[in-house]
């Protein structure tokens, strides 16, 4: 038995060596880089001592996450470079690493929404003092927010695989079943794209709104619009550096539910489709450093000053306005 039905037995030594070593080099090539980008960015943020405040935190468990996805994308690499056919029909050494790997893109999508929220309340709550995020809470965000990609990631390990079934078989992602699959992809593909979306639009809506009464009011408005210019920027690339990322992922798990193809009859086209999407996810790991680090520094300076503003003169001023 192979684990899909009407497809022959016989399916040794499908890849070619040469489009083994274009897909496999690259892939730990960037995986490598991944892996060097993001513990820069944990040995300097500890270095800095600058985990105590909960935006800190969160972006050095982002790092973690992508640290993670990078060694787990660099394991499968190996094991793609020495055995590539197993890739295509699925045994248990692809079992655990799959699991871990989709345990750390999950931990990172989380992780990208906790931030989407973090810094919507840092916005929405400037002016108020009745709640603020405290590092407790993001402690208790990072916390949870593993828990739930542990468990998610690691139900194949618990037995939710197809390692003895021969139908509902992943195609592109044996042993993994097709069902855990869209289980694991649909929700939170909308999550990655929905919540930040909102979250980012809404903080753009505010500092325009605040803009806007500080302008009645006869006060400077730069420091608000220069804010504004800054999370719209943020929000585009996170938009596109999440797209570029996922959905050729998400698009592949959608035909892999619909094909009813032997995974012979699929090479090599839609193998090499899959180890690209799994290097455009690694690619998401070397973007968000840059986005949520370098960019996250400019953007805090921005939020801070804005925090520090005379809030009791811009009640004031909105109140004459109503």
């Amino acid at each position: 038995m192979n684990g899909y039905p009407n497809c022959s037995t016989n399916h040794t030594r499908i890849w070619n060596p040469y489009l083994v070593l274009a897909l496999g080099i690259p892939q730990m090539t960037i995986n490598i880089a991944s892996v060097i980008i993001n513990c820069t960015v944990i040995f300097t943020r500890m270095a800095t001592k600058d985990l105590h405040k909960p935006i800190s935190i969160l972006f050095c468990n982002l790092a973690f996450s992508d640290l993670f996805t990078s060694f787990s994308g660099f394991w499968i690499s190996m094991l793609f470079i020495t055995n590539p056919d197993i890739t295509i029909f699925g045994s248990k050494e692809m079992l655990a690493p799959y699991a871990l790997y989709t345990t750390a893109i999950l931990s990172t999508i989380y992780n990208l929404v906790s931030i989407g929220i973090e810094r919507y309340l840092a916005v929405a709550e400037s002016m108020r003092t009745r709640f603020r995020v405290a590092r407790n809470h993001s402690i208790a965000v990072v916390l949870i927010n593993w828990v739930l990609a542990f468990f998610l990631g690691c139900l194949p390990l618990m037995g939710w695989n197809c390692l003895s079934m021969e139908k509902n078989l992943s195609v592109l992602y044996s042993p993994f079943c097709i069902n855990y699959l869209i289980f694991i992809a649909i929700p939170n593909v909308v999550v990655a794209f929905i919540i930040p979306l909102f979250t980012y639009l809404r903080i753009i809506i505010i500092l325009r709104r605040r803009k806007l009464r500080m302008k009645a009011c006869g006060q400077a408005t730069g420091t608000y619009k220069s804010a504004e210019i800054q999370v719209a920027r943020t929000s585009i690339f996170i938009w596109l550096l999440a797209l570029i990322s996922y959905a050729p992922f998400f698009a592949g798990v959608i035909f892999d539910a619909t094909t009813q193809q032997c995974p012979a009859d699929l090479y090599p086209g839609v193998y090499i489709f899959r180890n690209c999407t799994a290097m455009l996810i690694t690619m998401n790991c070397l973007g968000n450093p840059i986005i949520y680090t370098l960019k996250g520094k400019t953007l805090g300076a921005k939020l801070k000053t804005l925090k520090c503003l005379p809030t009791s003169r811009i009640r004031a001023c909105t109140i004459e306005n109503i």
